[in-house]
């Protein structure tokens, strides 16, 4: 074929619907710092969505409390257990111990999903503030530490409070997706979207990731001005 032939070939293929998602219904969700408010009600609302969750810690005992406490069949194991067990794993630590978690898993994540939701922040007496990491946002940093993994980024944007509350049937949110592989983006977009009320939208390389980070800086301000759980729409798509 021709270089202009291949050309109109292309030009006339059909593009991909960007909402068609693929199936992650029979994938295993892990979430490292799953005791922790964040992890907690990410695994509570996967977990409630039909998907298979365990909750990792650095001691079985407590991540297996924990998971009881969520119950929906969600449960516990040790952080190295957690990640082995699972297809796609979500780091939802203290940025404090982000490094050294991911760096001390970096056997059992190989080969792994990993989707780190982490944000560093710092806090004085003026509020939250973005802080920049070495390697340009906590995502990056999980990419220089797991070269062996595939690593994404998403979830940063999320109440825990609405998370976790039984109450809330839909949390209506966007959440950005970041990573190097479109494939790897579109099945945590479609984890996202298992949550009701809850949208996976592509939102660049990981390079872009210290933005979506940042950002909960501004949301934390907003949500103490207005006592609200404010997340993030993005319009026209």
């Amino acid at each position: 074929m021709t270089s202009a032939a291949s050309s109109d070939a292309k030009a006339a293929a059909p593009k991909k619907d960007p909402w068609e998602l693929p199936d992650v219904s029979g994938m295993t969700v892990g979430v490292l710092g799953g005791t922790g408010d964040q992890g907690r009600g990410l695994a509570y609302r996967l977990a409630r969505s039909g998907m298979t969750v365990t909750i990792g810690s650095r001691a079985a005992e407590r991540a297996q409390q924990a998971a009881d406490e969520i119950g929906h069949g969600v449960r516990g194991a040790d952080n190295a257990a957690c990640a082995r067990e699972s297809d796609i794993v979500i780091v939802a630590v203290p940025w404090e111990g982000h490094a050294k978690t991911i760096e001390s898993l970096r056997e059992e994540l190989a080969g792994k999903l990993v989707v780190d939701c982490v944000n560093p922040l710092g806090f004085d007496k003026k509020g939250a503030y973005a802080l920049v990491p070495e390697e340009g946002s906590a995502a990056q940093q999980a990419a220089a530490l797991l070269p062996e993994s595939r690593v994404t980024a998403a979830f940063h944007h999320l109440s825990a409070v609405l998370l976790s509350d039984p109450e809330v049937e839909e949390i209506e949110t966007d959440v950005m997706v970041l990573g190097e592989v479109r494939a790897d983006c579109e099945i945590v977009q479609a984890l996202a979207a298992r949550i009701p009320g809850m949208r996976g939208v592509f939102a660049g390389r990981l390079r872009n990731a210290h933005q979506v980070e940042s950002l909960v800086a501004n949301l934390i301000s907003v949500n103490r001005r207005y006592r609200a759980h404010a997340g993030v729409r993005l319009t026209d798509i």
